[in-house]
Formats: C-alpha cells, structure tokens, sequence
C-alpha cells in the first residue's frame, strides 16, 4: 500500500499545541494535542515553556518524516500572536517567550506614545489599540529602554509563527499577518513600518518581510519536504472562508479570544472604535482586516470552573448543556438593565453570587447571557456599511448551543451559522501553500455550516 502524500500543519495556541497531517483533500489523517506546564519569566509572571514547544516540534516532524504510512510533501506552522522570540547570532532565544498579559510599564508607555504624536495619533495609524504587551512592538521598545545590555544580546526578533518555521527551515524572515496583528509595528496608511520603528531603530532587530504564501525546500532525515513562513492564526483561520464565499459576511473566530472579523470592512478606525477594542489586521492577501476582540474564550474557562467547584460537577460539565429558551426566560427580566463596555476584562459575571442559581443550567445560562451582551457590542462595532447577511462562528463556542442561540437571537436580521471547518487555522495554514504541495484543487466542502434561528 502506497503511503498517503500529506501536508504537516503546527497550530500553536495559548493553551493547546496541536499537531495535524492533511491529505490532499484537507481532511485529518493524523491529529495531536499537548499542552505544556507553564514557567515564570524573570520577575516571576508565568510564561509559555518555549524550550519545551520547540523540543516537540522538531521531535515531532523527525518522527513523522519517518513514517511510512505518510509521505509527507510540505508544512506549515500557525500561531497566536503578540509574542516575539528574541534570538542572538547563535539562534538561541535570549529572554522567555514573554506573556503579553504581562503588566507594561506605564511610564515607559507614555514616553514612546507622546514621542510620535500620541497614543490616538500612533494608534490610528498602526491600526492597534495601546495594549501594553500585546502590542508586540512595545515588547522589544521595554528591553530596549529596560536593559540594554539584553537588548545588545539580540540578533533578530521572530514573531512566534515564523520562530516556529525558523526551527526547521533555519531562516529569518517576517511575514505580514504577523506583522499587521496588533503589534503597533505597520503604517496601514503608509504600507511601511511606522516612522518610529525606524526611528528607534528597533527595524534592525527585525528580519525581511517576504511573502506569506512562500516555500523554503529544506530536509528532515535526509528527505526533501517544502516549509511555509507561518502564520497569525486569526489571519490563517480567515483563509478558507476569503476562498470559499465572495458575499460580504462576518467570521467571529473563538477561542482564548472571540475575534470578529469583516475582510469586506474598508472603513478607516476612528479613535472610538479603538477605544474599544477594535484593531485591523491583514489577510494573507495583504489586505485589511478590520476586527474586534473580546477576551470571552479566558473568562468562560475560568467562569466554569468556578461553577464546576460550586456545583460539584466536572470541568466540562457545560458541554452537556443545550440551550433552555425557558429557563433563560426564568433568570432574565423583561429589560436588561446595566451598561455593557467592550474592552472590560470581563462581562461581570464573576461578581455574581452563585448562590442565586438554582443549578448550573441556570448559572450557566446567565454565564453566557452575560458574555453574549459584550459580544453583541464587540461585533456590531466592525459591521460597517457594507451590508453583511451572514454571521460565521468557528471555534470553540460553535460547538456551543447556548451561545450560538444567544447569537442569533442578538442579530435577528443576520443569518447566523456554525462553520465547522476541521481545525481552521491548521487548514488555512497549509491553504496558503495550497499550489506548492497539493497536485489537486481546492475542495468545495472545506467549510460545513448548521445555521441557528
């Protein structure tokens, strides 16, 4: 039996590190998850073990290369954003993977920001809301300003997706969705760097920009195999919804972070939007993303938790729980009072008392209710004028019935969907080099949709 000719695709997540070969139809021959023990950096906030994600990928293709069963033709990595790898001349890194909920020095912060016009100034023009640490530029701006003895230590900065393919491939490069994914880094009105990138010279520590549909050959083991660049994963998630559906829609992406997406946005941001955690990104294309994020995905993992110790029920115990239109009825009074502000840490729920939940079905409900009121907020602010008749969620929360008819009933006059696409930014990663490694097209039934009224 002739081994299957596959693609090898890393996706590398805050919590889950997955591995995946594709076959030339994009479904999932092979699929691995791990996750690793977090450490502390320096001033003891914890961090991602980056030795240890580094030591299992190379284990991982070496073992897969091996592999009869597959002949394995390319790979590709994507990642998570704001997150930079500091290497000297050497390739090792020199600092941690830092955390980028790790606090910013505020002052450090306002010194840079008011040396080029201002934070609305700066902000509007690099499409990124002033995030401290996850403004992945201001992360390099800190060790410089903070130890220029470190700072001299660094040879190139790798964004976390091309520091992934740079373990294989052994080559420095920057692509553009990472580049254009909050770091405070890219001019969208100039298409450049921002001035004080340069300024700063902190362009110096940063290898060329090449594009992100681009192959390396390399060898594994003594055989040839094709490596991508990487990718930001909300930027590679996009990727098989631009190929597959021309009409204007929304992608609400979910997981650590419920990112809503409009690639049909043109609409400049407004200091406003900004404000609120609304952001642009690019596509693979080059094109601007216009975006909102809200940190739902972290605060329902820790909500269920909280409810899991409460109740004296399993972690997961959600996943059993469908949606009760009576029993929302029964916890939810006519009119909803209170403001709802995007951009909050959470939607409020963990200043609930437990206590007044007659079960978890019901605390759960409000749980979601809860995050569903910013969500709604989070979304209509990337709508735009250009008319968008379908709402597409993938991740997590589409597996999710309570939040998915929650969605639906706050935007009665969109049709709103779960996309199931095996493993989004796993296919959307290996998409981009689609014509580099695949001898067949692109398949029609990538994307499988339930709609929900």
């Amino acid at each position: 039996m002739s081994p299957t000719t596959v693609i090898a695709i890393f996706d590398i997540g805050k919590t889950n590190k997955k591995f995946f070969l594709f076959d030339e139809q994009y479904r999932i021959v092979l699929e691995r998850t791990v996750q690793f023990e977090e450490i502390c950096d320096e001033d003891g906030f914890v961090c991602e073990d980056l030795f240890q994600i580094s030591r299992w990928i190379r284990r991982t293709i070496a073992e897969i290369i091996d592999c009869s069963e597959f002949e394995v033709q390319a790979c590709n990595f994507s990642a998570y954003g704001a997150s930079l790898v500091h290497i000297d001349e050497k390739g090792n890194p020199v600092t941690p993977l830092y955390n980028y909920l790790k606090p910013y020095p505020k002052s450090l912060q306002e010194k840079l920001y008011e040396a080029y016009g201002g934070e609305d100034v700066v902000a509007l023009a690099t499409a990124s809301p002033v995030l401290g640490n996850l403004n992945s530029g201001m992360q390099l701006i800190r060790i410089k300003y903070g130890s220029v003895a470190l700072y001299n230590r660094i040879h190139i900065s790798l964004h976390l997706p091309q520091y992934i393919s740079y373990l294989l491939t052994g080559k420095l490069y920057s692509e553009i969705t990472s580049i254009g994914c909050h770091t405070a880094l890219w001019d969208f009105s100039k298409n450049a760097y921002h001035d004080w990138v340069v300024k700063e010279n902190i362009i110096s520590k940063l290898p060329p920009i090449h594009e992100t549909d681009e192959v390396i050959e390399i060898t594994v083991n003594g055989k040839w195999i094709k490596s991508g660049l990487g990718l930001h994963d909300s930027s590679a998630a996009l990727v098989p919804y631009l190929l597959r559906f021309k009409e204007p829609f929304i992608l609400l992406s979910t997981g650590t972070w419920s990112i809503s997406l409009n690639p049909f946005n043109r609409e400049p941001l407004t200091v406003g939007e900004l404000r609120q955690d609304c952001l642009s990104y690019i596509s693979f294309e080059g094109h601007p993303v216009k975006a909102s994020r809200l940190f739902a995905g972290n605060e329902h993992e820790q909500e269920v938790k909280r409810l899991a110790d409460y109740f004296s029920v399993d972690t997961h115990y959600y996943k059993q729980v469908v949606f009760n239109k009576s029993l929302l009825k029964e916890i939810v009074s006519e009119t909803e009072t209170g403001s709802v502000e995007v951009g909050l840490p959470s939607s409020g729920f963990s200043k609930r008392e437990l206590g007044q939940f007659s079960n978890y079905e019901e605390a759960y409900h409000r749980l979601v209710l809860d995050i569903m009121r910013q969500q709604k907020l989070s979304t209509s602010l990337v709508m735009g004028r250009e008319k968008v008749s379908r709402i597409f969620v993938d991740g997590g929360f589409a597996n999710n019935s309570v939040y998915m008819s929650l969605l639906a009933a706050a935007f009665p006059g969109k049709k709103v969907y779960a996309s199931f696409v095996s493993q989004a930014s796993a296919i959307g990663a290996a998409l981009v080099i689609h014509g580099h490694w695949n001898r067949q097209g692109v398949p029609d039934n990538l994307v499988h949709l339930v709609r929900y009224h």
